[in-house]
């Protein structure tokens, strides 16, 4: 679940706002520790980092030459790396037009069968706005089954409950407005950490949140929604190979392996794992005949939000299934704000440095943007995107602020009621909106 800023995660590149900022002290706090304390330790460690270097923990990484064929044991068919046509992904795909009902997926009175997609942001504790949002889509009786539904980072863990549609709004509801900061990480020393470690927080809670909400029950009906066409795709980033990972997770829960249950709620994991602030997730591979270990880290860092990752051309595969007349309807939805209320900025190292990443967050996040539209454009699709409104403010008492988190959602929940309106262009192109 992707922060929006921290203390760790700035430290990690990742921060995201001026509520961030003021966050940061708060963390330090419920820990036990001043603000100047850490500071202090951060400084004495970067120092000693400086002059001596800091240990390697070991690992069992794949060989450079090797690293294309590494695949997952028992799991082969699973992931591909963005940007590259998977023939595996495209006959999944194809496969699933195969598989869909046209209760599902009905024909319209042109004749022609709409296809919902839905992309699905990092955020961090703002994924409380799409939780909302969704219960408020679901309210307004307009909400569709989704064909694809894509996240990363905390639109990763939002999701499997996405994609199941209103049945887990529920969840998504409680997911998002009781979660606390002791429920996703746990701060130890951060000197020893950045000396001995591989990360500055233990995201043992997270996981175990994961474990409690993602169990046999919920990777049984992902695995029926795969069966009946429908398709989870969820982003990570292999750091070895430095490629964006789309994963499979549908055929993941479908594949009916003994290690399927672990993979799934493994993947969710690695995509909200913030590099340096929370641990990598190691994936045992194969390749050249034997074992080794890829390391993964937040989805976020290789894109904010996506679609399909380019993995393969949806109007190529609906013409080979016969469904060439289909038309996609591209939803976003993003956890965040694109343009942050104006605030001096601290003339400090830190400051100028959470400053510019806030802004390099905010235009990544753009830039994904427009890759879809484009997407859209290619495909002939109808794109609709929504953020959290400008004004709104996203500070809380810690990071993951239980009461924070419900004001969100009851703006994502108003908002969906209020239309939802949707912009139908990317920023600065124009700000038509339109209400479907």
């Amino acid at each position: 679940m992707r922060p929006s800023t921290a203390p760790i995660a700035g430290f990690a590149c990742s921060a995201r706002t001026d509520a961030g900022r003021r966050r940061a002290g708060r963390v330090a706090l419920r820990s036990h520790r001043s603000a100047r304390t850490v500071l202090r330790q951060l400084a004495l460690a970067g120092l000693i980092a400086a002059l001596g270097g800091c240990g390697l923990l070991p690992r069992n990484a794949v060989p450079p030459e090797l690293t294309a064929e590494a695949t997952l044991p028992d799991f082969p068919d699973v992931r591909a790396w963005a940007g590259k046509p998977s023939p595996a992904m495209e006959r999944d795909f194809e496969q699933s037009f195969r598989q869909e009902s046209l209760d599902d997926f009905p024909r319209g009175a042109d004749g022609v069968i709409r296809y919902p997609h839905l992309a699905l942001s990092g955020g961090g504790a703002n994924g409380a706005f799409g939780a909302g949002f969704l219960n408020g889509w679901t309210k307004t009786g307009r909400r569709p089954v989704f064909k694809i539904v894509s996240g990363v980072s905390t639109g990763a863990l939002m999701a499997p409950f996405a994609f199941l549609g209103p049945a887990y709004d529920g969840a998504l509801r409680e997911f998002y407005t009781t979660t606390a900061s002791r429920d996703i990480f746990a701060i130890g020393s951060v000197l020893v950490s950045l000396l001995r470690g591989d990360s500055l927080a233990d995201t043992g809670p997270l996981a175990s949140l994961i474990a409690r909400h993602v169990d046999d029950e919920l990777l049984a009906k992902v695995a029926a929604a795969h069966g009946a066409g429908q398709r989870l795709y969820v982003g990570t980033v292999d750091l070895d190979a430095q490629q964006f990972v789309v994963w499979n997770m549908g055929a993941i829960a479908a594949s009916g392996r003994p290690q399927a249950l672990e993979l799934f709620r493994q993947v969710m994991l690695a995509s909200a794992s913030i590099p340096i602030a929370f641990p990598p997730v190691f994936f045992d591979v194969e390749a050249g005949g034997r074992r080794y270990d890829e390391m993964h880290v937040d989805g976020g860092v290789g894109a904010r939000v996506f679609l399909n990752g380019g993995v393969f051309r949806t109007s190529d595969v609906r013409a080979r299934a016969g469904r060439g007349a289909g038309r996609e309807d591209i939803f976003v939805l993003h956890n965040g704000q694109l343009i942050g209320d104006p605030s001096p900025t601290p003339r400090s190292l830190r400051g100028i440095a959470l400053r510019v990443l806030d802004g390099a967050g905010r235009s990544a996040v753009i830039g994904d943007l427009f890759r879809i539209y484009a997407v859209a454009l290619r495909e002939r699709a109808d794109f609709q995107w929504i953020t959290i409104p400008q004004g709104v403010d996203l500070t809380g008492v810690e990071l993951f602020d239980p009461a924070q988190m419900l004001a969100l959602y009851e703006i994502g929940y108003r908002q969906a009621l209020a239309g939802p309106v949707w912009s139908v262009v990317p920023p600065g192109l124009g700000w038509e909106h339109t209400t479907p």
